[in-house]
This record gives C-alpha cells, structure tokens and sequence, in this order.
C-alpha cells in the first residue's frame, strides 16, 4: 500500500488552483448531500475541505469521523466561508477506520474532564488545544537549548537509576537492581556537579522522579527538569542565566506561535526584567507588615508565599535563604554563614526553580553531610571527585510542567504533561 503524499495541508493555497495534490489525515467532519459529500480534513498543520463524487462516494459508506484517509485531488476555488480552496477527490483511500463512538470527543463539541482525556491521551492530540499545548512545549524545549547553547553550555544525559540519594533526601522510589538497593533520580544533582570539573558548562533536560504523595495542580510523580550546573559562576551568575531563559521562552513563543495561542484561547506576554530579586530577610518583613509573624529560619509555606506573589506579581528571585533550610551542597555567605548563596524563583505563590552555590572543598562538605545526618560514606563516589580539582560552580533545577503552566495561563501540571504520573495514576 503506499501511503506517500506530495503535500502537508498547510502547503496547500488558492494559488494552486487546478494543480493535482496527494495529502492525507484524519475526517474532523462529514456531510452528504445527494450525490456528493463534503469532507472536511486535518493533518497536524491545518485543515481543508474536501468535495467527493462520482464513484469514490461508496467509499464513505460506514466511514466514521476521525478515520484516516489519503486524497489525491486538484485544487479549485470554493464559495465557503471558512475556506480560500478546497480539493476535489479524484481518488480517495481509506487508511483506517475509526470506531464509533468514541472514548472522546476530539473536536471538543462535547467537553470532556481531564481525567477522560487523559484515559485517551492519544486522541486527545487530535484536540486542537491539546495539540497546540504541545507544540508550545516542543517550541519552548528548543528556545531552552538555544539559549544555553548560546551560553558554552554542554547537554549531558546522567544516570536515573542511582545507588545513593542524590539530596540526601526522602521522596524517593526505591527498587531492587540485581540484588542491590537502587533509586529513581529525583535530581541530576551530583553527577552535574562532577561535569563542571571537565565540561564546565552542562545542562540536562530530563524526566526525574519524587515518591511524593502530592494531590495538587502543580506536582508529579515524574516530572520534567531543566537543570544546569556551571563552574566559575556565582549564585547570582545563574540566576542571570535563568533569567534570561524564562524572557527567551516568552518572546519567542509569544512571536512565533500565533496559531497556537489563538488555539488555547491565550495571549502569551513577555515578562518585565530584570526579575526583582527580594531576599528571605526581606520577605520576613514584608509578611511582618500585613501581620504575618515568622522566626528567622522558618520555611515560607504556601500562604506565605501567596502573600508575597500579590506584592510582587509575576516572576521574581527569592534569595538568601537560611542555611537551615537548604540541602548539604549549598554555599554559605561570607558575610553572614547562617546565611545561603541561594535562590528560589517565583511567579507568585508557584516555585519555579531552586538553585545556588555549591560546596566545593571536600572537607566542607564531609562537615555539612554529618550536621545533616547523613552518612559521608553514602557519598564516596561523589566526595572523590572533589580531590580532582573540583572548580566552584553554581547551579538550578526547573520545572519544565510548571513553566509550561505559567506560559499558557493553566494551574494543572496534567495539562501539559503527556502522560501524566501522580499518586493515583500509573496509566495508560
């Protein structure tokens, strides 16, 4: 059977007219009149209406929306409404039949939850805004690496399959690895840390894992990070980068997916910058002041934060948080060591990523492991590297999903995910 086409349907245009094309995709609409029907069909750049006649009606009989077909026709005018052109079949061959009825109704004439959409999220790509959401993704996964690459950084892929826990953390899957006990990486945290010893500048986009019994819009069992990692950089030297990856994202999205943001029903902005950086002393007194009293030391809750995010709306840094609440590879400030060279950024309540300085004299970092409770033989594998001339380094995660969510105006991590994993979901 061939299954060739000469054309993709956006390639198609009213300046073509009376030239033979051979395109294919799936049947959104069907209606007959008489001796002859008219077809309306998609492929994943556009749609076009179809006019069929003569013998290749009695290939429409028993032919269900949603089923692919493959045309070979010839371009003329046509007195609809919602179309410059149309096709008329010369030739019209049925690829494969859909079931009727369906789990979902793609097209969306019947709206369905987003649980049912996810128990077909293969069809639900036939939705345009679904589909939409995710050619914004692919769009803002390009932006990401062009923006790094730009920058001397290197794309590594680490290991998610782990011996030790990487944040000396809970929240992990563990399994059993040939006898041994094993974990699903929550972070590249440790082997992207090594790679600034020869690589300097790396970064990695990739699915890590969280056994964390969340049952929010904005948590996942697995989730997208974008992490980087880079030697000679202070805190504040990232934070630059991140920065400047977030307003990249925005513009070029915003300038070259009109099409999609039309689809979602959503006006992508470019944010303000540079981003407001306000550090947790800071925020300490502007909560104080709307009479929300918190120690020094105490970690920001999500009110907390909702409070501050309706002070300083849209993205801004946290920073210098307090050592107490930062894991065992964070800097300390020269200047005040209860102190952390770190930061979290925000829009509004959501955090969107987490980052800093790191430890890099070993000793520094046996000392900080123990104050913690953690076992520096748990980390031999990594504390070695730091005898090999382990340059300072700073670094961040951030969460592809929640970006996403910020970018198109949603508050459900599921939404943009393709196959979502929380707590109560393992399928399809």
């Amino acid at each position: 059977m061939d299954i060739s086409r000469t054309h993709l349907i956006e390639d198609l245009n009213s300046s073509m007219e009376g030239q033979d094309v051979l395109f294919g995709g799936w049947v959104v609409d069907l209606r007959k009149l008489g001796k002859m029907a008219f077809l309306t069909v998609r492929d994943v750049t556009g749609m076009c209406q179809v006019i069929v006649k003569g013998d290749a009606m009695s290939l429409l009989e028993g032919l269900n929306r949603q089923s692919v077909v493959r045309i070979l026709g010839k371009v003329q005018a046509s007195k609809a409404k919602d179309f410059d052109f149309e096709v008329s079949a010369i030739e019209l061959q049925v690829l494969a039949k859909a079931e009727y009825p369906l789990p979902i109704d793609p097209i969306g004439r019947l709206e369905s939850d987003i649980d049912n959409r996810l128990n077909s999220r293969a069809l639900d790509m036939r939705n345009q805004k679904t589909a939409s959401i995710f050619k914004l993704r692919s769009q803002v996964l390009a932006s990401i690496r062009e923006t790094l690459i730009k920058r001397k950084f290197i794309e590594i892929n680490t290991p998610k399959i782990i011996g030790s826990a990487s944040e000396g953390g809970a929240d992990l899957f563990s399994l059993d690895y040939f006898g041994k006990q094993a974990y699903l990486a929550q972070s590249p945290q440790l082997y992207k840390e090594q790679m600034t010893i020869g690589l300097e500048r790396v970064f990695e986009i990739s699915s890590f894992y969280r056994a964390e019994k969340s049952h929010t819009g904005r948590h996942l069992s697995e989730f997208t990070s974008v992490d980087i990692e880079a030697a000679m950089m202070d805190y504040t030297d990232v934070m630059d980068v991140l920065e400047s990856i977030v307003v990249d994202v925005f513009k070029n999205t915003a300038e070259n997916s009109k099409t999609e943001q039309q689809d979602i029903g959503h006006e992508i902005k470019i944010p303000d910058s540079p981003f407001e950086r306000v550090s947790y002393t800071q925020a300490l007194e502007e909560l104080g002041n709307l009479d929300i009293k918190l120690e020094f030391g105490e970690d920001l809750q999500d009110s907390h934060l909702r409070s501050l995010g309706d002070k300083h709306p849209g993205f801004f840094f946290l920073t210098d948080w307090p050592m107490k609440l930062k894991p065992f590879y964070i800097h300390e400030k020269d200047d005040d060591p209860t102190l952390s060279r770190s930061f979290d950024l925000q829009y509004g309540y959501l955090e969107l990523s987490s980052g800093g300085r790191r430890l890099h004299d070993p000793e520094q970092l046996k000392s900080r492991l123990k104050e913690q409770n953690l076992d520096p033989a748990s980390f031999e594998e990594h504390l070695k590297t730091f005898g090999w001339g382990m340059p300072p380094h700073s670094g961040w995660g951030m969460g592809l999903d929640r970006l996403m969510t910020v970018l198109i105006g949603i508050d459900n991590v599921r939404e943009v995910t393709l196959y979502p994993r929380d707590p109560d979901r393992l399928k399809p």
